[in-house]
């Protein structure tokens, strides 16, 4: 019974990432999970007790598989220099994976109090890994300049999912020159 109750579980998650990577939010509904899945749509809420609670558990999930592959990568490089490059590089990679479209998809209005703590926590997470390579870099508070160096992805990212003008890899070149170069380059 557990095994079943687990794997309906996971088919509800894998549900909802193609419904976040097809349509957004708007596109994850209870109706459309239970149609994707095949459960009757009080069956859903007997996992889920709504759409929030559904990408709080996709975040919980997929969030700290998204931070492994950026650890591997940067683990891969030698030097700070190349260890923040392949930090902005994977994230941005990672823009068009369906784990990534759950976490992006996140409202806050949509969250409780606790669950925007935890997610904030899991970008914390992500932010910490490069305040090394930064503080290498000879930043005097590389912890300020892993949160702006976020800020820089994050604006990349969304640059991305709006469909811009610009190619994604253009878009990357753009941030990996921002974040290395600053504004002069």
């Amino acid at each position: 019974m557990a095994e079943h109750r687990s794997m309906q579980r996971a088919a509800l998650l894998d549900a909802a990432r193609t419904l976040l990577s097809e349509g957004g939010t708007e596109a994850l509904t209870f109706p459309a999970l239970a149609e994707r899945t095949g459960l009757a749509r009080s069956s859903v809420y007997e996992y889920f007790r709504s759409r929030a609670a559904v990408v709080e558990e996709l975040c919980a999930v997929d969030f700290p598989v998204w931070a492994a592959e950026v650890a591997a990568t940067m683990a891969a490089v030698d030097g700070p220099q190349a260890k923040v490059e392949a930090y902005v590089r994977k994230q941005l990679e990672l823009v068009g994976d369906r784990r990534h479209r759950a976490v992006v998809a996140i409202s806050a209005s949509e969250l409780d109090a606790g669950a925007r703590e935890k997610i904030r926590a899991a970008h914390g997470e992500l932010v910490a890994m490069i305040v090394e390579a930064l503080g290498a870099l000879g930043h005097a508070q590389p912890r300020l300049a892993a949160m702006l160096l976020q800020g820089v992805v994050d604006a990349a990212v969304r640059r991305i999912e709006l469909g811009a003008a610009e190619d994604p890899p253009v878009i990357a070149e753009a941030a990996v020159s921002m974040v290395l170069r600053g504004v002069s380059g």
